[in-house]
């Protein structure tokens, strides 16, 4: 496990999803997310291995004013030391999805990164004086420029097909990530 504060992935203070296996397996059926994509996304994690800081100021030149408003403290201003302490968590993510067997640990923390947007437990994790919520059509809304990271990975040593099918297995990931995240908007019995 890595040494982030507040990244507390496969600990007893990571509750158990809501979500089954059985419905992450129906999950990514229906995504069509196969035992390849999790080939592809190691290879991804490799090709990103080195980017990541770059990868990140590139999706704050998309969206970053918005992604900036769920750090502000009471004022407006942007908390940097919630900044600070969210980053290395947010590049953490991108290992763990690219990494990680998807088993009943990363599911349970993919709900904990939900609660941790939702006002279950935003601002907690930092104890910090921040908004409440994540708002979900942002959670939606950041799937598109996220998922542009073609030109990322084509900076490898890898083939166009390659590079076209880890470009598929991270978009399905983030969509998978996404819509495990949403579970806690979901008013209960309709996610």
């Amino acid at each position: 496990m890595a040494d982030i504060p507040g990244y507390t992935y496969g600990t007893a203070e990571v509750a158990r999803s809501p979500v089954s296996l059985e419905d992450l397996e129906k999950l990514k059926q229906t995504i069509q997310f196969s035992e390849e994509d999790h080939e592809y996304l190691r290879m991804v994690g490799e090709a990103l291995s080195d980017q990541t800081d770059a990868l990140f100021e590139h999706w704050m030149s998309l969206f970053g004013p918005i992604f900036m408003s769920y750090f502000a403290g009471p004022d407006g201003t942007p908390d940097e030391r919630y900044l600070g302490a969210a980053h290395p968590r947010f590049v953490q993510w991108i290992f763990d999805t690219c990494n990680r067997t998807y088993d009943q640990d990363w599911l349970n923390y993919q709900h904990e990164i939900g609660l941790r947007h939702h006002r279950t437990k935003k601002n907690q994790t930092d104890n910090v004086d921040s908004v409440p919520i994540v708002h979900f059509r942002y959670l939606w809304a950041v799937v598109y420029p996220m998922s542009a990271i073609r030109p990322f990975l084509a900076r490898k040593d890898h083939s166009d097909e390659e590079v076209d099918k880890m470009h598929q297995a991270w978009t399905k990931a983030l969509m998978l990530s996404v819509i495990l995240w949403s579970h806690p908007y979901v008013k209960d019995g309709d996610w």
